[in-house]
């Protein structure tokens, strides 16, 4: 039963079937041993009487042998027939149900055992290996809190998390998880956020700062006014986005499921006609080539191949997901691996999207004096330059604060005038010094030469400094852009930027392409260049702004941060963190994940091929084809499947 289909409250039953899975196999060991030391020491002992239809002497550690070999073979023969008739195809239980009976009429007693031993032991550790993908999303669930505590009229109350509503308050204290996704209006704390993006240090969190249900608060107590009902939180839907990106499938994964349509037919046609047809053609008993005939039904048996390539592709969507990204299907992780060439979107993707004061060139004034009378003008206007002063002025602990402002005036477009102790203070653009007739020799050869945004500063109608004001480079932004060209793929650069600021980007990371100054549909037409040129080329942006583009590329590749569930629709991969570097890492475990994958269907078919020609010419026993031909096989190639979780960059 796929994890898609089975709701949260039907996971006993899943546990159950695993039960039953090890108690059928214990209970063949079980017979297997006694039945070996009864033949090994009494000659089985004999009961005087012959089996009708095996016409077989008949022994207790033979009825042994019957008595379990016919209740798992039943059992097992069962849950085959109903999805023979149900789904109209032949699965594992029937093939092997089958072999066993064959066995049985046979009287290889010991075989038919074995063979349903090793196929419930089998089962019962593809079980478990498969559902450690599903298990770690499970996970996400456990650690959701059912009770939150909210405000309601003025007090504290505990309620259901299922009847919070947006718009609430909750209070959430030291050591608690927090139960839904908000943003904090009261407090302070350090938010442990490894559930949802897998940093491992707590992330300081304050007023303002959005926070997700699940994560840790680990200092002080937060007032966090609910966003989202618990079904829409981001927790919920990287459950849901992970469960469901198992229907994306990977063309590999439907080459896959043609070929076992073909495949499995074929196998049970040459068994068919080995039992039938070879012992008239070659005079040889029709109990050898029936036995043969069990051995090819074995062979036929798909799951080796079957399960094993989608439990790869599953494997690695889980692995990404843990490592904060998130990708919408095995498709995407298919093409991830062919990649060539890849395109950035400059402003909130290669830098951090917001300015920043990037240096102070002042005349005749110190740095720091020059940015205190700016910031204390400029904190009473929103603009986001204006607040970039601020912030800057903030961070370097200036009590701007206390300066002494009065009559400000904000010129819409180009900045604001006033008295900050005493001084005439003039903060924005060149068009307002002259406004002002501010004499402005001295930063004339400094904004001109500005290829960034310049802020000036004049006090009493002399310009005394310029502040240049930039777009960072994202931590990390570098880095990523090296292991992407170590790695032989081409990168770009698009953006309606200037192109003097565009091109210092691309220099200063090593980029091997930029385009500046671009329309959305200059963009496209780049794009739809880059693809002709590279094949399969990624475009990464924020998920919002550039939202055409990336519907355009290979694989839409979004920044998520702050913007996480927008870009959870807008994008095919969604990096939770921000982290660049993740990139090159997604590229590497896609490459293993399809070379796994590739090696699991060439190892299946080589092997099963062997086996079949080694079982029909009766070099092997079948109890050694279920165990390294099918089930052994299965289990081999699920445990190379969980080499994906050692993948590092």
């Amino acid at each position: 039963m796929s994890y898609e289909s089975r709701p949260e409250s039907e996971e006993p039953t899943e546990k159950e079937k695993r039960r039953i899975w090890i108690a059928l196999a214990f209970a063949l060991a079980l017979t297997i041993a006694i039945a070996t030391l009864l033949d090994f020491l009494f000659q089985g002992i004999s009961l005087g009487f012959t089996i009708p239809f095996l016409n077989k002497p008949a022994t207790i550690s033979g009825i042994v042998y019957q008595a379990s070999v016919i209740t798992v073979a039943l059992y097992i023969g069962f849950l085959g027939l109903k999805e023979l008739i149900v789904e109209r195809r032949f699965s594992v239980e029937f093939l092997m149900s089958v072999a066993a009976f064959g066995a049985l009429y046979l009287n290889f007693l010991f075989e038919a055992a074995t063979v349903l031993f090793l196929y419930s032991l089998a089962e019962y550790f593809e079980d478990y290996i498969q559902d450690k993908a599903r298990k770690t999303v499970e996970k996400l669930s456990q650690f959701m809190p059912n009770k939150a505590s909210v405000i309601v009229d003025g007090s504290e109350k505990r309620i259901d998390v299922n009847e919070a509503q947006p718009g609430m308050t909750m209070v959430v204290r030291p050591g608690e998880r927090i139960a839904l996704d908000g943003t904090i209006v009261e407090g302070h704390s350090s938010v442990d956020q490894s559930l949802i993006t897998g940093e491992s240090v707590p992330v300081s969190k304050k007023v303002g700062d959005c926070v997700y249900a699940g994560t840790l608060n680990s200092s002080g107590v937060l007032k966090i006014a609910v966003s989202k009902k618990v079904q829409d939180t981001l927790v919920s839907r990287i459950a849901t986005l992970v469960i469901e990106s198992r229907k994306r499938k990977a063309s590999i994964e439907k080459l896959v499921d043609k070929f076992a349509r073909v495949y499995v037919p074929m196998v049970m046609a040459a068994a068919t006609f080995t039992a039938i047809a070879l012992p008239g053609l070659t005079g040889a008993p029709f109990e050898m080539w029936l036995y043969r005939s069990l051995i090819l039904l074995v062979i036929s048996c798909p799951s080796a191949f079957i399960i094993s390539v989608p439990a790869t592709v599953v494997t690695a969507v889980t692995v990404a997901a843990r490592k904060g990204i998130l990708v919408k299907g095995g498709i995407y992780i298919e093409k991830m691996a062919k990649v060539k060439g890849i395109v950035f979107d400059k402003t909130g993707t290669l830098t951090l999207g917001r300015p920043t004061v990037h240096c102070i060139s002042s005349v005749g004034n110190s740095d720091q004096r020059a940015l205190a009378f700016a910031a204390a003008l400029e904190q009473f206007s929103k603009h986001p330059l204006a607040q970039t002063i601020v912030k800057k002025a903030t961070e370097q602990n200036l009590n701007f604060g206390k300066l002494q402002v009065r009559d400000v005036e904000e010129i819409p477009g180009k900045g604001l005038a006033g008295y900050v102790d005493g001084a005439h203070v003039v903060v924005g653009n060149m068009e307002l010094m002259e406004q002002y007739s501010c004499n402005c020799e001295a930063i004339n050869e400094i904004y001109e030469n500005e290829k960034h945004t310049a802020v000036c500063l004049s006090m009493d109608k002399c310009a005394v400094a310029s502040f240049c004001i930039m777009d960072d480079v994202r931590e990390g932004a570098a880095e990523a852009i090296e292991d992407l060209k170590k790695a032989g793929i081409y990168t770009v650069i698009l953006t309606g930027d200037k192109r003097e600021i565009a091109q210092e980007v691309g220099k200063k990371l090593g980029v091997d392409e930029v385009h500046a100054e671009l329309f959305p549909e200059d963009k496209l037409r780049i794009l739809n260049e880059t693809k002709a040129k590279y094949e399969i080329v990624p475009m990464v942006g924020d998920g919002v702004n550039d939202a055409p583009a990336l519907a355009a590329s290979d694989v839409g590749i979004a920044m998520g941060g702050s913007k996480v569930d927008v870009a959870l629709e807008s994008a095919d991969v969604v990096l939770v963190k921000d982290e660049l570097i993740q990139i090159p890492y997604l590229i590497k475990l896609s490459d293993r994940t399809v070379k796994i994958a590739k090696q699991n269907i060439a190892t299946s078919i080589a092997i099963k091929i062997i086996l079949g020609t080694l079982g029909l010419f009766g070099f092997i026993p079948l109890w050694f084809t279920v165990a390294s031909g099918d089930d052994g096989l299965t289990m081999l190639l699920l445990l190379n499947t969980l080499r994906l979780t050692k993948v590092k960059l």
